[in-house]
């Protein structure tokens, strides 16, 4: 895993939504391996009918990540 998965994964013994991310993502074998976009991992995310929450905690989770890089 590389990118923007590889980067979520730390925070995997986290609380809270990026935590909640973190775990489902470290536990679906389909999560993108690329391209390192927001809109993969949020199709990905709508696809398999993520709450609005879990969008939300997407579009976070995505932010800090791009600040960060």
């Amino acid at each position: 895993m590389s990118g923007f998965g590889a980067w979520l994964a730390q925070f995997t013994q986290v609380s809270g939504a990026i935590g909640d991310l973190a775990r489902d993502a470290a536990a679906d074998p389909d999560w993108p391996e690329g391209p390192d976009e927001l809109e993969t991992y949020a199709d990905h995310l709508e696809s398999a009918g993520a709450s609005e929450a879990a969008l939300e905690a997407l579009a976070d989770a995505w932010a800090r990540y791009a600040a960060g890089r």
